[in-house]
């Protein structure tokens, strides 16, 4: 399903060096000698996750539909369309991924959630395409990564 959910993902414009990017820049002050392997390991895991795919699915299905004007009702069409404030659908969508993670990726999520670095900003921006969904998506791909990393890095430190 990994290769499935990344297929989807760069059908939409995300790529896996854009994940590995914001991981490194949420982690590379706390852990030395970040490697990016070790990153693109554990984003593999966690699009491994039946409910990550489920949500990645699920998530870019109403971004399609909503582009695509198809969406059964056309106020929440726009709603979805323009990303309202008040509409948190997206978000509670996004924190299902990081509740697997726990704490750090929720707080790592809400981080780039406000910040939008690289193509978290990008997906936002995009005037020709619909990214509600997405954007909070890969932000909670990329907080779950950095929260595994994180944690895989403090049990080393611990054993040393």
């Amino acid at each position: 399903m990994k290769d499935k959910c990344l297929a989807l993902l760069n059908s939409r414009g995300v790529e896996m060096d854009d994940l590995i990017e914001i991981v490194m820049l949420l982690q590379e002050q706390y852990i030395d000698g970040l490697d990016k392997e070790e990153i693109r390991t554990d984003i593999y895991e966690i699009l491994d996750k039946r409910e990550v795919y489920h949500s990645i699915f699920t998530g870019i299905a109403i971004d399609v539909a909503t582009e695509q004007k198809s969406l059964f009702d056309k106020e929440l069409m726009g709603i979805i369309r323009h990303d309202e404030g008040l509409y948190g659908v997206d978000e509670v969508l996004a924190y299902g991924i990081c509740n697997l993670y726990g704490s750090i990726a929720l707080t790592n999520f809400g981080y780039v959630d406000k910040t939008k670095p690289g193509i978290i900003g990008i997906l936002n921006d995009d005037p020709e395409h619909c990214h509600t969904f997405l954007d909070d998506i890969v932000g909670a791909i990329v907080a779950s990564a950095a929260s595994k990393l994180a944690h895989t890095h403090i049990r080393k430190e611990e054993l040393i």
